[in-house]
């Protein structure tokens, strides 16, 4: 990882971190055996218990890895906190396995059914009375895959550059049930209590953070939750949650905040779908015989893991593999409200938001619902419009006063094929012509696609929480992310994900197959320096300028959402290789005042 200060801001920073820590003989370490080898490790005790973590001395930090924040919870049943203490020394020194899932996150990571843990990394020899700033990193995946194991999820990067601005803070990842484990869906398990259990396994590791971070050098009134993707979406989820219980004062979301990602047409509305979800996972099984009644979930429950791998492997629901069906579910408890009517009204806990998406997200959703990067494409205005009425409800009539038809009317009409107004940008690749390599692999009208659903995926949802903070005065910052990272092809531009390695300052491109950092290291190097650093700005003091407001590296000011600035929309900071500018919130006005107006009537969100 570069170093980025000068010794003498180095020194002043390490003089800094100084007043946090504890040199005294009282600081607790003790000597344990570690692959076969006696080494020195740090101890916390927790509420239930001590733990020993690890010292990297590469980083001069601890690692406490694995941690369990809950009872081992059977199957189908909402997480219950650690009931258990014990005396001695738990060892806390290897990542927990991934939660079973589905997808290319977890190739390379065990994964079992006991895996609802945490892992803290804080700087080495903190007081536990520095009352350090937090951050809670939930990882994204779809609901259906990842972990906190996944290398790219490297703590220490973010939490080293903490300690050289002289803002020290503490990081922390967590595991959460995925897929069918986790967001069990249809009739059945609303009655039985048992929906959204990923959230709910979330929230619970949130109490455990508030309830033990001061142990290791935390304060459990300055955490921030952050995260990516359905990671984002899981920090919209908390944010809308059960009202301000005090558990963050601040969140972070990249691609994905606003409310619940779209997932069906008719969104939360959607019921006849979530339960041919759940129905094909009960009749694929043994237990068959139960489908449609009560009994399938504890049928569900007994079975071997191996059952419930092949059914959720093999299925494929129009176009879409059963293990990545598995939604969010409006049951009145965890998701007790449309979060469209939550924002607007300004049911939420207050607190300070930092959020944004990529530029071009949809070309990794240009097909709507039918998963990631898409198959042949759209390239006649007939595909369009069936692609546009795959994520309206045909029933939309009986909620929004207009038909199937009308909806995809204004859609195409709003989202024309210019491929100038589509995305990626002309200067990003030049014009697709009919019959090149473009429009044969991913269609003629692929930009017009990559607009549209890349709108009503991401980017409504981000610009709908801005306008919202903004109308309960409340401080938001927003971003756009317009990096095309070296290696990836141009027609696919800034897409989903690229902006992760620079937000974790993770230079060394940890856990990817290719650096993203590789071949353009002094520009891709200095943006993730300013990306971090207002990262760390955000956790540390509430407002990613950083201390009293002095603005970024390079003199940059991130201006707080205005919705007066731009006559109706707010401004954004634009991450771009060629240096880093402020922008009014205005692209494709049009098409996403329309999802924004229609989120609740049309789109059920």
């Amino acid at each position: 990882m570069a170093r980025w200060l000068t010794s003498s801001l180095l020194f002043a920073s390490l003089a800094w971190f100084a007043s946090f820590t504890d040199a005294s003989p009282a600081h607790r370490q003790a000597s344990i055996t570690l692959n076969g080898n006696d080494t020195t490790a740090p101890i916390v005790k927790v509420i239930n218990g001590s733990y020993a973590g690890i010292h990297s001395t590469e980083y001069n930090q601890d690692f406490f890895l694995g941690i369990p924040y809950a009872e081992k919870a059977p199957r189908f049943t909402v997480s219950q906190p650690l009931k258990s203490s014990w005396e001695g020394v738990r060892n806390a020194t290897t990542y927990p396995k991934h939660c079973i899932g589905y997808g290319g996150d977890h190739v390379g990571y065990e994964s079992s059914e006991d895996c609802l843990y945490l892992n803290v990394v804080r700087p080495a020899g903190i007081s536990d009375t520095a009352g350090l700033p937090v951050a809670v990193w939930i990882h994204g995946g779809g609901l259906f895959m990842g972990g906190s194991a996944d290398r790219r999820y490297n703590l220490s990067f973010i939490v080293q550059n903490s300690v050289e601005l002289g803002t020290p803070m503490i990081g922390v990842s967590l595991n959460y049930r995925l897929s069918a484990f986790g967001f069990p869906c249809g009739k059945e398990a609303v009655e039985a209590g048992i929906t959204n259990l990923g959230f709910k396994d979330q929230r619970l590791a949130l109490r455990w953070v508030s309830e033990n971070i001061a142990a290791f050098g935390g304060a459990p009134d300055k955490v921030t939750i952050w995260g990516e993707s359905s990671g984002a979406e899981s920090v919209s989820a908390q944010t809308l949650a059960y009202g301000d219980d005090g558990l963050f004062r601040g969140v972070i979301a990249e691609s994905g905040y606003g409310g619940v990602i779209p997932r069906y047409p008719g969104g939360l509305n959607n019921t006849d779908l979530v339960q041919q979800t759940y129905d094909a996972l009960v009749s694929g099984t043994q237990c068959r015989n139960t489908t449609g009644t009560p009994a399938s979930i504890d049928c569900l429950r007994t079975l071997p893991l191996d059952d419930l791998h092949q059914v959720l492997n093999t299925t494929v629901l129009d176009g879409i593999p059963l293990a990545n069906r598995f939604p969010p579910v409006l049951d009145g408890d965890f998701i007790a409200d449309y979060p469209s009517k939550q924002l607007r009204e300004g049911r939420f806990p207050k607190v300070r938001a930092l959020i944004g998406s990529n530029s071009d997200e949809g070309t990794s959703f240009r097909v709507g619902y039918g998963a990631n990067g898409g198959a042949a494409g759209i390239n006649t205005d007939e595909e369009m419009r069936a692609a546009i009425a795959s994520i309206v409800p045909p029933d939309v009539e009986k909620t929004a006063g207009k038909t199937a038809e009308q909806v995809v009317n204004e859609l195409a009409f709003l989202y024309p094929n210019i491929q100038a107004v589509g995305i990626p940008s002309l200067d990003k690749w030049p014009v697709i012509q009919p019959g090149d390599d473009v429009a044969r692999n991913m269609g003629a009208q692929c930009r017009r696609a990559a607009a549209l659903f890349g709108d009503f995926m991401m980017q409504f949802l981000r610009r709908n929480a801005n306008l919202a903070f903004a109308a309960h005065g409340i401080p938001s910052w927003s971003y756009r992310f317009d990096v095309v990272l070296p290696g990836q092809r141009g027609y696919v531009g800034a897409t989903h994900f690229q902006e992760v390695a620079f937000a974790f300052a993770n230079t060394r491109g940890e856990g990817y197959a290719e650096n993203p950092f590789a071949n353009n290291t002094e520009k891709l190097t200095a943006l993730a320096r300013i990306m971090s650093t207002a990262w760390v700005n955000f956790i540390t003091g509430q407002d990613p300028n950083g201390p009293n407001g002095l603005g970024l590296p390079g003199g940059e000011t991130w201006p707080v959402y205005n919705a007066s600035a731009g006559g109706g929309v707010g401004q954004n900071i634009v991450w771009s290789e060629e240096g880093s500018y402020v922008e009014v919130d205005s692209f494709r006005a049009e098409g996403i005042n329309y999802f924004i107006e229609n989120s609740l009537t049309v789109f059920g969100l």
